[in-house]
């Protein structure tokens, strides 16, 4: 359809920088720039907004999110809230199965390179896409699509500031991060994996605040 794809390339664009943060996003504009109708353009904004790539303003239409908003770390406070819930959940309850998937999605982001060459100073598409997966599937052991559905939101709202936090701190050790959090889920030692997850996303939030 064509809403979807005006919906991906904006969300790209905001993604990668090309709007930059606080930057107005005017339907006419982006109307124009994208070739579509401006009530194509309204549907892909209010999207976003529900997605948290987005603002909508009083009086004032739409803007890119301002990295100084304390949404960020309200965001970073509901995921360490709700995501060592969910993960004590998946090691209680997972099975062999979810062991699989955990060990094939690790080692699908252990072999993504980080940066590519071209896309900038932020982590590239793949890997952001197989963290995600990594995280996701991670968490998905805990049988409940409420709290799973609840993470996906969570997750989508604070990719920018993740990618935000990342700018400045390129030299965090994601792999050994990840494969601690990974062997720890996987033995089966809950109250490890859930100390590794919550100084991982510590780590992020912390590097964000550092930005501000």
């Amino acid at each position: 359809m064509l809403s979807e794809q005006v919906h991906a390339r904006l969300r790209d664009a905001i993604m990668h920088g090309l709007h930059a943060p606080g930057a107005p996003l005017k339907p006419q504009d982006l109307a124009k720039e994208q070739g579509v109708s401006l009530a194509v353009v309204r549907e892909t904004l209010v999207r976003l907004v529900g997605e948290g790539l987005a603002d909508r303003l009083p009086n004032r239409g739409f803007a890119v999110p301002a990295f100084t908003d304390r949404r960020w770390q309200e965001i970073a406070e509901a995921r360490l809230a709700v995501e060592p819930v969910l993960l004590r959940m998946a090691i209680d309850r997972g099975d062999v199965e979810w062991e699989a998937r955990v060990r094939a999605a690790h080692h699908r982001l252990a072999r993504t390179p980080a940066f590519v060459e071209g896309e900038g100073e932020y982590y590239s598409d793949a890997w952001s896409e197989a963290h995600r997966v990594f995280h996701r599937t991670l968490l998905d052991g805990c049988g409940n699509s409420v709290l799973l559905e609840t993470f996906d939101r969570l997750w989508t709202a604070s990719e920018l500031g993740r990618r935000f936090s990342a700018q400045r701190n390129g030299e965090r050790d994601h792999v050994g991060e990840h494969r601690a959090l990974e062997e720890a889920a996987l033995a089966r030692d809950a109250d490890a994996a859930v100390a590794m997850l919550v100084r991982h996303l510590s780590v992020t939030a912390a590097g964000l605040v550092a930005g501000l």
